[in-house]
């Protein structure tokens, strides 16, 4: 009887003591939340955070141009970012690594209407082009541009400050570069009109990794990070083999969602997300390192080791 009372008191001491608090780990969207965060957010939804024991708070950013510096200010666990923007951020010396792919293709293209005079990118030549942001989207333009023997000077470029798919409809400009694949294309035939893309991978730019996960260089061995990783992986093996439910789940978190660009940019995306997201692929970035430095969008080139980091 006496051997019973020490068991007896351990198991109500169990019961009376709470379950361990999941690690608190804050993740900065790159842009507003919509379907090229589809791992993220199922593995939220449908509880792979919480399978690894992680309590992970989303955050869309005020200014998308913050979140990696953020993080390199140790005011976010991981942000959500480009593969081109954190080539140039390790040039200016910001303390940031790659840890993990999201989208492991260029989703960047150049749009034209498909019943408008571009039928090819030689086609350009005297046209107008729209773009939104410079620097890399001048090189991606200038790449796709030498590949038919133009150059910037055969275009006139505009600036439409964002609102590519306008500038297009209303005829303010003949093309527009940086228009994503998976949405813009969607959203001018849901305007009535169908759009071609030129992608920047068949046309001289290197293949780039469209979105990453950073985090502080000082920071890769947090075990949160490698926790982090492996939900989003079984996330998307989820999302691969039942995108419907998937789906599902993301609008019943984001009801305003709900629409048809959404949805189809759901589906449009589903094959570029990263099966194995903490998976690097050093050549590529090598090779897309060396294309913005002959560019001179980066000042000096810096073994990939430096600035990536396979974590565990």
């Amino acid at each position: 009887m006496t051997r019973l009372i020490p068991l007896a008191l351990a198991a109500l001491l169990a019961l009376q003591t709470p379950a361990r608090a999941a690690d608190k780990l804050t993740v900065l969207l790159d842009w507003f939340t919509n379907p090229d965060h589809a791992p993220v957010i199922t593995a939220l939804t449908k509880g792979f955070f919480a399978a690894e024991g992680l309590d992970v708070e989303l955050i869309e950013p005020a200014d998308p141009a913050m979140p990696p510096k953020l993080v390199a200010a140790g005011q976010g666990d991981i942000a959500i970012s480009y593969q081109a923007t954190l080539h140039a951020q390790i040039d200016e010396g910001l303390p940031i690594r790659w840890i993990g792919t999201l989208v492991e293709t260029p989703l960047n293209s150049l749009i034209v209407l498909e019943d408008g005079p571009i039928r090819t990118l030689a086609d350009l030549k005297g046209k107008k082009i729209g773009f939104s942001v410079s620097g890399f989207e001048d090189a991606m333009l200038g790449q796709m541009l030498k590949s038919q023997g133009l150059s910037a000077a055969d275009v006139e470029l505009i600036n439409v400050n964002f609102a590519l798919s306008p500038a297009l409809l209303s005829g303010q400009v003949d093309a527009v570069i940086g228009g994503y694949r998976n949405f813009e294309l969607t959203q001018l035939e849901l305007e009535g009109k169908r759009g071609r893309a030129f992608y920047p991978e068949e046309n001289g730019v290197p293949v780039f990794d469209e979105l990453i996960y950073v985090a502080h260089k000082d920071r890769t061995g947090d075990p949160r990070l490698v926790r982090f990783l492996s939900a989003v992986e079984a996330a998307t093996i989820y999302l691969t083999n039942h995108p419907d439910e998937a789906w599902q789940a993301f609008v019943a978190a984001y009801p305003n969602l709900d629409d048809d660009l959404n949805r189809r940019a759901w589906s449009d995306t589903l094959a570029r997300f990263a099966k194995r997201p903490s998976a690097l692929d050093a050549g590529r970035y090598r090779r897309f390192a060396e294309f913005l430095h002959v560019n001179g969008l980066i000042k000096e080139l810096v073994p990939v080791e430096t600035y990536a980091a396979e974590i565990r």
